[in-house]
């Protein structure tokens, strides 16, 4: 089928792969086969590139200066909880015998966000392995108004996993079983400390996928991306883990287990209550297991990576590639130049099109190899015929495919090496979302390195990253509000899918009339009648 459906793909396709089979640089080879879609810049050369690294797994950061403690660069108080006594430390090594860390130096690590901008000064990390002992240490926790700190792979972006001040540290790191998977239904259950990446390659394995891809899929955990909603790559295709997650075990602050972990796509009886510890972040309740339904792998899989001359004809080619596309469109992705600069500058991962003002990345994914092949060229010719493409590459194996999105997944990473990172993760009216980027850059000058805009464009998200030297008051002064007020004027949200955590919990008020504060704070009440579940994050501060 292929055989007879290739002559029809546009030659230039197949230009990157006839012109670099011999005599160029071992660089240069690393992107043959991605196939060249030439432009008005002519033929590129790969200046190198970086192999791809977990969120979490570097060492770049081990000698970085030491970070300043939350209670100081934040105005927080600490709440009326009780301190962490010898006998405390005694009942909770009967509780998990072995499994109470109290050393200093592996405090050090769970006591920091991956971004490194919050710091607590917790002196106790528990690591449970079953429900049960989950069940104990917050009854425990409970009975003596010991605050809890829940923390999964600890790679958040708003400082929702890591302690405030000395919350005990319950880690799901050793819960990382898989208890079950069907290989008709595709639905999977496993505990909550399974990290994503190693539940997506045993998926793959059976001609599965999970729902949910994260740049930090190498150190995430499954508990963590629900208890946040991540939303993350995937998410045009399959939507968020509202619809994908089927139930949960979820530990209460009284350490009563809720088993609502069933295996139904179709339950109508009464309230979902899955829903409410979805994206509550570890304040209504702590999951230990989650029944998640995994969609059929795809069998035939490309990447594009285009470069636009103007976000005006990012939105056009998102159109085109919505209406020849359709089902088999699995991702839409955008980023800026200054982006793909910070990416080469910290990276070392080299530009594989011509120098341009916006970049994207389409990826399809479909049964037919055939199809979705003559379809993709189809749009291509479209895009580049009408001057909305100006430069672009396509990759149909896997590994030229995963170079491809290292591209996009690991701006962030570029980003932390940049300095200190202020994060914005907002979703806003497609026709507005770069608006923002421009008019902070004239807002602040010389005041910021650089100040990006990238994201999910098929799904209206907007990562917007403003880079310093360090820390700066009054450069936080002058983003906020600002970016808050900014977006509300759109009707938009001041979380797309971070969520609130530390940082951003006095802003909700921004997204959400004042009722629905209230009824969440009443539901907290409800469930955590203490407050020792991730206390500081989530809701607003009471005053």
């Amino acid at each position: 089928m292929m055989s007879r459906l290739a002559p029809r793909w546009p030659a230039w396709l197949f230009w990157w792969q006839a012109a670099c089979p011999q005599g160029v640089s071992a660089q240069q080879r690393t992107w043959a086969g991605a196939s060249r879609i030439p432009g008005p810049g002519g033929p590129w050369g790969a200046t190198g590139t970086s192999p791809l690294v977990r969120r979490g797994s570097s060492s770049a950061f081990s000698r970085a200066p030491e970070v300043v403690l939350t209670r100081e660069r934040y105005s927080v108080r600490r709440l009326p909880f009780s301190v962490v006594s010898e006998d405390d430390l005694a009942a909770l090594e009967r509780i998990v015998p072995g499994r109470v860390i109290t050393d200093p130096e592996e405090l050090e690590a769970p006591n920091v966000d991956w971004l490194r901008t919050v710091r607590g000064s917790s002196k106790v990390l528990l690591r449970p392995r079953t429900s049960q002992e989950v069940a104990h240490i917050l009854r425990y926790c409970h009975e003596r108004n010991l605050a809890v700190s829940p923390q999964g792979g600890n790679t958040g972006m708003v400082g929702g996993s890591t302690p405030v001040f000395d919350e005990i540290i319950v880690s799901t790191a050793l819960m990382n079983q898989i208890v079950s998977f069907h290989n008709v239904s595709g639905v999977l259950v496993c505990q909550a400390g399974c990290v994503l990446e190693e539940l997506s390659r045993y998926v793959e394995e059976r001609g599965f996928v999970v729902p949910l891809d994260l740049g930090a899929k190498g150190s995430c955990h499954i508990g963590g991306n629900v208890a946040t909603n991540a939303g993350g790559l995937r998410f045009l295709r399959y939507g968020s883990l509202r619809g994908t997650v089927l139930g949960l075990e979820v530990v209460l602050a009284d350490g009563t287990i809720l088993n609502c972990l069933t295996s139904l796509r179709k339950d109508n009886t009464g309230y979902d209550l899955k829903q409410l510890f979805i994206g509550s972040e570890g304040t209504l309740g702590v999951i230990t297991a989650v029944s998640i339904l995994c969609p059929p792998k795809p069998s035939a899989v490309n990447v594009a990576f285009l470069g636009c001359p103007g976000f005006a004809e990012v939105l056009q080619t998102f159109c085109t590639c919505r209406g020849m596309l359709g089902e088999i469109l699995s991702a839409f992705e955008f980023m800026d130049a200054e982006c793909m600069k910070l990416v080469g500058l910290h990276l070392h991962l080299a530009c594989p099109v011509q120098e341009s003002p916006f970049y994207v990345l389409i990826e399809t994914s479909g049964s037919g190899a055939g199809h979705d092949a003559e379809k993709l060229s189809g749009f291509l010719e479209q895009v580049l015929g009408s001057g909305l493409v100006t430069d672009g590459t396509l990759a149909t194996d896997q590994r030229r495919i995963k170079m491809l999105w290292a591209l996009r997944e690991r701006i962030t990473e570029a980003l932390s090496r940049d300095g200190y990172v202020y994060k914005y993760d907002l979703s806003l009216p497609l026709d507005r979302l770069y608006d923002l980027v421009s008019d902070l850059r004239a807002r602040l000058g010389l005041h910021a390195k650089h100040v990006v805009g990238y994201g999910h464009l098929g799904d209206g998200n907007l990562h917007l990253n403003v880079t310093a030297e360090a820390f700066s008051p009054s450069l936080l002064g002058t983003l906020e509000p600002y970016v808050y007020e900014w977006t509300a004027r759109q009707r938009g949200s001041v979380s797309a899918e971070h969520g609130l955590g530390f940082k951003k919990k006095d802003v909700l008020g921004y997204s959400k009339p004042p009722e629905a504060l209230q009824l969440m704070q009443q539901l907290k009440a409800l469930l955590d009648p203490k407050g020792i579940l991730n206390p500081y994050k989530t809701l607003p501060t009471r005053t």
